[in-house]
């Protein structure tokens, strides 16, 4: 992989505040006239610094406001266990972030769904029956501060 100058890290940032963004106002926002621009772009995409393209929707308007961390802790840790954990989890369509945890416990869940009771139902008859789920505890998002789109 090569190296990202300021020019590239520019691109880089105007995608993330509009990936719909024209190559020639990109461009123009970088400072490349539009062939350079396209250069670049494609470079950052083939060697993975950009890894798609998505849009950011309004999860309250499709009724998906309620928000839940969810604290997962195994009975056992080895890698078939971790294996098995992070298959099933996946498939899980209300687990919207799922990370391995160095800490007291072994993975942190994000969950969105439509409310508490919604919640409560994933929460009974799909987290809690994941493989080697020993206990896991819950944290209800109050208010949503900052969200930063990847």
């Amino acid at each position: 992989m090569g190296i990202l100058d300021r020019t590239d890290l520019k691109i880089i940032s105007e995608l993330q505040k509009n990936a719909r963004i024209t190559v020639t106002e990109l461009a123009s926002r970088v400072g490349l006239s539009k062939t350079p621009c396209q250069v670049r772009l494609r470079r950052l995409e083939t060697e993975g610094y950009i890894t798609g393209y998505t849009v950011l929707v309004n999860q309250s308007k499709l009724g998906r406001n309620h928000i839940a961390f969810c604290q997962v802790t195994l009975n056992s840790t080895s890698s078939k266990a971790l294996a098995a954990f992070n298959e099933a989890v996946c498939k899980i369509a209300q687990v919207e972030q799922c990370h391995m945890i160095a800490g007291g416990f072994d993975y942190l869940l994000k969950i969105r769904t439509k409310d508490m009771a919604s919640y409560r139902a994933v929460l009974g008859e799909e987290i809690s029956a994941l493989p080697h789920v020993l206990q896991t505890t819950t944290f209800v998002v109050m208010e949503n501060v900052k969200d930063v789109a990847l």
